[in-house]
């Protein structure tokens, strides 16, 4: 593509603006507060991708034009050696035929027809009956669109539709109507943007209806026009797809799962502590800026407002030192509070090792986390059997590379250390945070060392799931322990 505009919104909006400049990409869209603190007007045309935040304030969504989302993460890629990106096979708008695996709720499970997926994921979305005008059950082949995708570190997945549309930003076509129709409450403007969209030159194939929503009324005509071009784009790409009828529902599926239109991309960037303060030194550069902005931002909404307050105020020094003390008085975790261990995988998925109650808590970012054990099975490396009412005390420091787990019998007998290495442990509220590197140490009750599990570390470089920069971290950080537990 010649040129790559791209829209962004969220926490990370200010610094992910500044990063995408400076790689020469074209920001559009742009909200009243980045224009001020840009000094500048940006454009108001389609973009080609969009860049969200997600609902758990821990990265960002990129979606659109393959060659945009490329270009996006070769930015955003770079931020930090804790920056993850991870493919979705099921970006938003793909349509597919999809069987339905079972019916839960609401909804139900339906599986895509994905044999293989180039990322993590099973291939499976979330369709609510309400969504779809039949009445579906188990066995069932349904035609379905991806509304919204999920990232692989969460527990959802991706919400489908019976319905097809293309929507974007300011224009929406359906197939099967006629018209043009606005979603506004104002009819003197709604009749007027029906009327400047014959003077647009474009419109939608045979067949597909028009719906502006109410931004459109405010939209001048270059934002119009390009946002039907590219809705109208997308129609004939689905219209070529699909020759006949377009419409979802079982009516319209085939007889097996399978996708029939998959014309854009989607990917997921989680951002860890290091790169968190690399993006704060990127805002630094646009405007005031605290120390562990994003990082603080990111665990709570009600610390993101915090922020806010502060950075409006307040007189701040660039140089400061994270207070992580003041952030956990505020907003948590406090000694007695309950915290999940999330320990996130290389993959892109995620996982609580089980939650437990914060019994420490030190001004240096240190927690004690102790968890009761249930029976069955054993500790992973230790081959030490573990038994209900045996006591797990992880000891994690906020920022560090490893963390230890001392398991213990209930009568208080040691049972072994386990030392996981990882990207930098981040404290939030109601869980720690961080994302595994394979490669560990542990220590038995009779003193014996040993470091594990170098071959899966080596196995995720050649997959691509690890950079040999942060392989070769790890294996320092393992080095390290390893020497320290055996002196």
């Amino acid at each position: 593509m010649s040129e790559t505009a791209v829209r962004v919104r969220g926490i990370y909006t200010t610094a992910l603006t500044r990063l995408l400049l400076d790689e020469a990409l074209t920001v559009v869209q742009a909200s009243e507060p980045i224009e001020r603190r840009f000094e500048t007007s940006f454009p108001t045309t389609a973009a080609d991708a969009v860049v969200e935040t997600t609902t758990d304030r821990q990265g960002v969504s990129i979606t659109g034009h393959p060659d945009a989302v490329a270009d996006v993460c070769d930015a955003i890629g770079s931020v930090g050696i804790d920056t993850f990106v991870w493919r979705d096979a099921l970006a938003p708008g793909t349509i597919a035929d999809g069987r339905v695996e079972r019916t839960v709720g609401g909804g139900a499970i339906v599986d895509l027809g994905l044999e293989s997926i180039d990322g993590p994921g099973d291939g499976t979305g979330y369709l609510p009956f309400s969504a779809v005008d039949d009445r579906i059950d188990t066995g069932d082949v349904v035609r379905v669109q991806v509304e919204s995708g999920a990232p692989p570190w969460g527990d959802s997945r991706p919400r489908l539709r019976g319905s097809i549309a293309v929507d974007a930003g300011l224009a929406r076509v359906i197939p099967g109507s006629d018209g043009v129709t606005v979603d506004t409450h104002d009819e003197a403007a709604g009749r007027e943007l029906v009327g400047m969209t014959e003077l647009l030159g474009t419109t939608p194939p045979d067949g597909w209806g028009l719906h502006w929503s109410h931004a459109a009324t405010k939209a001048v005509m270059d934002e119009l026009s390009a946002s039907l071009a590219v809705a109208t784009d997308r129609a004939e790409t689905i219209a070529e797809a699909l020759p006949g009828a377009i419409e979802g529902g079982t009516d319209a599926a085939g007889d097996e799962p399978m996708v029939l239109v998959s014309d854009r991309e989607a990917r997921w960037a989680w951002f860890g502590r290091e790169s968190r303060f690399e993006l704060d030194e990127i805002r630094q550069s646009v405007t005031t800026t605290m120390t562990g902005h994003h990082r603080i931002k990111a665990g709570t909404d009600r610390a993101s407002a915090g922020v806010d307050f502060v950075e409006a105020l307040c007189d701040l020094d660039s140089e400061a030192e994270f207070p992580f003390e003041v952030v956990t008085d505020q907003f948590g975790p406090a000694t007695g509070d309950r915290v999940a261990i999330e320990h996130g995988k290389p993959d892109g998925r995620a996982f609580a090792l089980g939650t437990g109650t914060v019994t420490e808590r030190t001004a240096d970012g240190t927690l004690t986390i102790e968890r009761e054990m249930t029976g069955g099975g054993t500790y992973d490396a230790l081959g030490v059997d573990r038994v209900a009412g045996d006591i797990a005390t992880t000891t994690v420091r906020e920022g560090r590379w490893w963390y230890p787990t001392v398991y213990r019998s209930a009568d208080g007998d040691l049972k072994g250390t386990y030392v996981n290495v990882c990207t930098p442990v981040e404290c939030f509220p109601d869980a720690v945070r961080y994302i595994d590197l394979h490669v560990d140490v542990i220590k038995h009750a009779d003193g014996r060392v040993k470091r594990v599990d170098d071959d899966e570390l080596d196995e995720a470089v050649q997959a691509g799931e690890l950079t040999e920069e942060i392989a070769e971290k790890a294996r320092s950080v393992a080095a390290s322990i390893d020497r320290a537990l055996k002196s």
